[in-house]
């Protein structure tokens, strides 16, 4: 029975870190979508009737839904949190998906990096790069 005691405390503790840290990344996600939305020309607006606020708080959280209003495409993603919208028509949007786009890519190249930064891996050991790869190295025959 001690021995079950220290398991429970420490699967709660685990939990609670990882709830934590899902908390804090959706809350940087959400930051830098709203930064690349305002750098994409999307237009911040607070909602000023009642009305307004309420369709605000229908439209899906963290999510850019389009909508069509008079003829015309709009892009909104919803903060209702600080009751305010990021606004934007197609072009804004286009520039939003070319962000997000360059900003994955330069995420995905620095996690590349940095896994390859490993000390572990003694690359001096290895002999350099010419110890038997390529037309350099000793295995590379009498050619």
């Amino acid at each position: 029975m001690k021995l079950i005691r220290p398991i429970v405390l420490v699967t709660i503790m685990a939990a609670c870190t990882l709830l934590l840290a899902s908390c804090a990344s959706t809350s940087t996600s959400t930051q830098n979508k709203e930064s690349m939305l305002v750098a994409s020309g999307f237009k911040v607006i607070t909602p000023k009737t009642a009305a307004q606020q309420q369709k605000l708080q229908n439209l899906p959280p963290g999510k850019v839904t389009m909508i069509q209003k008079g003829g015309k495409t709009y892009y909104i993603f919803p903060d209702p949190a600080n009751n305010r919208a990021y606004v934007g028509r197609p072009r804004e949007y286009q520039a939003y998906q070319q962000l997000r786009a360059t900003n994955k890519l330069a995420t995905e190249n620095l996690e590349t990096a940095e896994t390859y930064q490993d000390a572990e891996m003694q690359w001096s050991l290895w002999g350099g790069w010419g110890g038997g790869f390529g037309p350099w190295g000793p295995m590379a025959g009498p050619y």
